[in-house]
């Protein structure tokens, strides 16, 4: 693997707002209108569906996806596992056998698998590999000219990050759908409320505290349980979650959440600074992530968001947002718990409640027959820089400020990544002793 993200020029905070749509759009998914250079006319014009990285997370958008449009098919997959494709394959066909098209040839394997994929004569594909993946898969993507969905984070570090700041812009230059897994922005009820709260429902904000405290993803295995002969690449791969540069540590894998119901709140626009704490308690083998974190992030004006983030078994489990204005209370409970404003103008929740995974791929589709393609680009970076920025801020112990996390030349992927390779694993970040880069 080339890891293709030559950066940018030094950019600031202002840069990133002027360039940055989303921001002045509060957020909910904003539709180019111009008309793509290829257009589906509904019903009639069939849309091949291409899947890159064929885990759980694949199998359902993929699944979403074959729901969301009468006339859709999937014809290729990749993976670098065999079995990972087996097993999605089965499943799909099994569910909906008549839109899984895909022949012998047309599956995939290895590290490269994601090129052949795009090159098949697919019009979307979707990305669902480890987020270290992202920016090399988004621009190859983007370059061929293909509508994307891809799951969040969309980088690992801030070098990964600026290259997909670029594919962003082409997308927009070549009118291409690009619609980003930050599922609760396609949340009926959290649309609902994030519309009232910008419209002064609560007043004015003043603090939101956001909570991500759940049990692991995939805890490491013992390294005696590493079979014989597996490189050291195909260990970290099937152990992915474990390894910063491929999952960007649970904080900007999950909690990321979290972080973009804050952004959200804050109606995108990004915070000046952020200081945080976390570690290790739990012992994790070989691997290199926390499993707890606390970001404190600034923005203009005094406003304060706090994040509060743990992956550890038989602990209190919750999943909220508390956000305070002057004038009432906004309460985001989970998938299944109430969404609320209680003050001036109380108010609850209480319409149509669409699974929002699907709504995702629905209004995905919907847009590209349109020729409206949706495009997430601009808040779905602003939101993972916001995760890598607390990251940044916690495993060195310092003050990190925006700009600072944006034109970071830290590189976590590997730039050329070969299965046999050698690839030692970073010691775990040591606050106060790690540097920032």
């Amino acid at each position: 693997m080339n890891e293709n993200t030559n950066p940018l020029p030094q950019t600031s905070r202002r840069q990133f707002l002027k360039t940055s749509s989303a921001a002045a759009l509060g957020g909910i998914a904003a539709a180019n209108l111009s008309f793509p250079e290829r257009s589906f006319a509904q019903n009639s014009d069939t849309i091949r569906v291409g899947l890159i990285g064929c885990g759980g997370r694949g199998t359902g958008a993929a699944n979403q996806a074959l729901n969301a449009d009468k006339n859709l098919i999937l014809t290729a997959v990749a993976d670098v596992f065999p079995d990972k494709i087996k097993g999605s394959l089965a499943t799909l066909k099994k569910g909906l056998p008549d839109k899984v098209n895909v022949e012998p040839g047309s599956s995939f394997i290895g590290l490269d698998a994601y090129q052949k994929v795009i090159d098949s004569g697919v019009d979307l594909v979707i990305l669902t590999t480890p987020p270290g993946f992202r920016p090399q898969h988004l621009k190859a993507a983007i370059d061929a000219g293909k509508h994307v969905f891809c799951e969040k984070p969309m980088a690992t570090d801030a070098p990964g990050l600026r290259s997909v700041l670029a594919s962003v812009e082409e997308a927009k230059k070549k009118k291409l759908a690009l619609v980003a897994g930050f599922c609760w922005r396609y949340d009926y009820a959290r649309r609902e409320i994030f519309k009232r709260i910008h419209d002064g429902a609560i007043g004015n904000i003043r603090a939101i505290y956001a909570t991500y405290y759940t049990g692991p993803v995939k805890p490491m295995p013992p390294a005696n349980t590493r079979p014989a002969g597996v490189t050291d690449v195909e260990w970290q791969l099937r152990n992915w979650y474990n390894f910063v540069w491929l999952c960007g540590d649970g904080l900007v894998e999950q909690a990321v959440h979290s972080i973009d119901k804050i952004a959200w709140a804050m109606k995108d626009v990004p915070p000046l600074k952020a200081v945080a704490v976390g570690g290790r308690q739990i012992p994790n083998n070989q691997g290199n992530i926390y499993d707890h974190f606390e970001i404190n992030y600034e923005y203009a004006d005094g406003v304060r968001a706090f994040l509060g983030c743990r992956q550890q078994t038989g602990c209190y489990s919750e999943t909220r947002d508390y956000l305070m204005g002057t004038k009432g209370l906004g309460n985001i409970g989970g998938r299944r718990t109430p969404v609320e404003i209680t003050g001036e103008k109380s108010w609850a929740y209480e319409g149509p409640n669409p699974d929002m995974y699907q709504v995702e791929h629905d209004e995905l589709f919907a847009s590209i027959r349109a020729g409206k393609p949706i495009n997430d680009g601009d808040r779905m970076c602003s939101s993972t820089l916001m995760a890598i920025m607390g990251r940044m801020a916690a495993y060195t112990g310092q003050e990190v400020t925006w700009e600072q996390a944006l034109n970071s030349e830290e590189r976590l992927v590997p730039e050329k990544l070969d299965w046999n390779m050698n690839l030692p694993i970073a010691p775990l970040a040591m606050p106060g002793r790690t540097r920032f880069v």
